[in-house]
């Protein structure tokens, strides 16, 4: 599985699965246009369906309209632990013995249950300074332990009854490939691409792991995501570095927590908490699904009513993120020293997916970005400050940031390559860009979008992430938007955006003692 994939992964993952690029399409030729069908069922889930009939496979996967912004303090990180949660199986799948294998994860539960009140006690005796750790055997108390041990005998009695990996397998033997999930701020998204024969299979296993999820070693794959957070946070160059400039970039917005959460959070999730978090967001009316391939939309459709259609609507809606980031009243500084290059990060609050200067924002960034962009010109090969330099715009459902990202050079200072960078942006600010550059720029967006949809792979993933973020239509509406950007809307868009009050700078040095890495970029 992706794991705890942020936006960036998502981004990065329409780029690799352009399976068989195509040459863009010829000035002025019609564009190709994704002729998606939708469906809705009774239950309130909805279905974007679109047949491309070049091979005999189909790519079927499902959106959760859930991510780590619907997270509160005390839970950070559930929505990335459901991702690892829902491929554990169901009453039928991944276990020998059901009735068995209830009954012990109910004992796992009482025992767990003693566990948190033993927790309690150590906790006070950590506020109070006579414990540091809690993860220490030292700092446990006897009886804490004692539970561990009945715990870890329950774990190996339940790992006797289960089939490991059993949903793979089932895919793997039916010739599937490529089933994976990723987590970000905004949705959680499952895919995988199966024989056009074998789809009512997808249907049933798809729908019952819906139905009757079994949320197997529910502690044990916690304990996996804490491990996995340490690994890819805090054993890495800037990965809590990273977390701690996010924070402070984000004052109010959930987009403040990391997807992986919180390490006290995620040491404490309950599988209470769990049962009543898959119960509001992975109810039908919160999610979509989508399938791109080889089928037949008339004659899928009883197919999803059967499976899917069984799936009772949820209790209650899920509740709206209504907390917003507010306007940025200041300028803020973040400085570090790490085991990195010399790094300077400036990051602006920008616009959500769906708000109208979403495109002009993201030609903005084509403008800065690449070998051949202005960044790279004025920095790298111009001005000779910087090793290497990047520029992007994050858009999220409910806000997104433009980001600038560049490596010192030896002998340079942080403090000249950020002049620079400001230099280049005060230059879109006031001049505005030539015809030339400015249809040089759109043809290359314009021809990236048309290679994205190359392959039903990379189709099927864009709209399950733009549906995500509440527009899958961009998929067809966005060469239009292109189009439509003028010199005027890029000179609009960063003076409205990039300004002093609406932007955080990092300024990263070297720590003493590390070794300088030609071009590093963030991890």
């Amino acid at each position: 599985m992706n794991l705890a994939a942020p936006r960036r992964l998502a981004v990065l993952l329409l780029s690799f699965l352009v399976l068989g690029s195509l040459p863009a399409p010829a000035p002025g030729a019609e564009r190709p246009q994704i002729d998606v069908q939708e469906l809705t069922l009774p239950n309130g889930m909805r279905w974007l369906l679109y047949e491309r009939h070049e091979s005999p496979t189909v790519v079927g996967g499902w959106v959760a309209h859930v991510g780590s912004a619907n997270e509160r303090e005390g839970i950070t990180g559930i929505s990335h632990l459901f991702e690892h949660m829902m491929f554990k199986g169901t009453r039928k799948i991944g276990t020998r013995n059901i009735a068995e294998d209830l009954r012990i994860i109910d004992e796992q539960e009482k025992v767990r249950s003693e566990m948190r009140e033993e927790l309690r006690t150590m906790r006070q005796r950590q506020l109070r300074g006579e414990i540091d750790d809690l993860s220490k055997p030292e700092n446990q108390t006897p009886r804490y332990r004692e539970l561990d041990k009945r715990f870890d005998a329950l774990v190996a009695e339940q790992r006797q009854i289960q089939i490991k990996d059993h949903l793979t397998q089932i895919y793997t033997k039916n010739g599937a490939e490529d089933l994976n999930a990723f987590t970000n701020e905004d949705e959680t998204v499952y895919f995988v691409r199966v024989p056009a024969n074998r789809l009512e299979l997808w249907a049933w296993l798809e729908s019952d792991r819906l139905l009757e999820p079994v949320f197997r070693e529910f502690y044990s794959e916690r304990d996996v995501v804490y491990e996995e957070r340490r690994m890819r946070t805090e054993s890495t160059p800037l990965g809590q570095f990273d977390e701690a400039f996010n924070a402070m970039f984000w004052e109010a917005s959930p987009y403040k927590w990391p997807v992986i959460g919180w390490p006290s959070d995620v040491s404490s999730i309950t599988k209470a908490q769990a049962d009543a978090y898959f119960g509001t967001y992975y109810a039908p009316n919160n999610l979509t699904g989508v399938l791109v391939g080889d089928f037949d939309a008339k004659a899928v459709r009883p197919l999803l009513e059967r499976y899917f259609g069984r799936i009772p609507r949820g209790k209650t809606e899920p509740p709206e993120v209504v907390t917003t980031e507010p306007p940025s009243v200041a300028e803020k500084r973040f400085n570090a020293s790490a085991d990195t290059s010399p790094t300077v990060r400036v990051w602006w609050h920008g616009v959500p997916f769906t708000h109208k200067d979403r495109t002009a924002m993201d030609v903005l960034t084509d403008f800065l970005s690449g070998r051949t962009g202005r960044l790279y010109k004025g920095l790298v090969t111009g001005r000779e400050v910087a090793n290497e330099v990047s520029a992007s715009t994050d858009l999220k459902k409910y806000a997104g940031t433009v980001e600038v990202e560049a490596t010192v050079k030896d002998g340079k200072e942080p403090a000249e390559v950020e002049m620079a960078i400001y230099e280049e942006l005060d230059k879109l600010k006031t001049e505005p860009v030539s015809a030339e550059e400015m249809q040089k720029v759109k043809n290359q967006a314009k021809a990236n979008a048309f290679r994205r949809l190359s392959s039903p792979f990379s189709i099927a993933i864009q709209l399950m992430v733009y549906d995500g973020l509440g527009d899958w239509r961009y998929i067809n509406t966005y060469a239009d938007e292109v189009d439509r950007i003028t010199a005027a809307d890029i000179q609009r868009v960063a003076r409205q955006y990039l300004t002093t009050e609406n932007r955080a700078v990092g300024i990263f040095l070297r720590k003493e003692g590390a070794r300088a890495a030609q071009g590093e970029a963030r991890r």
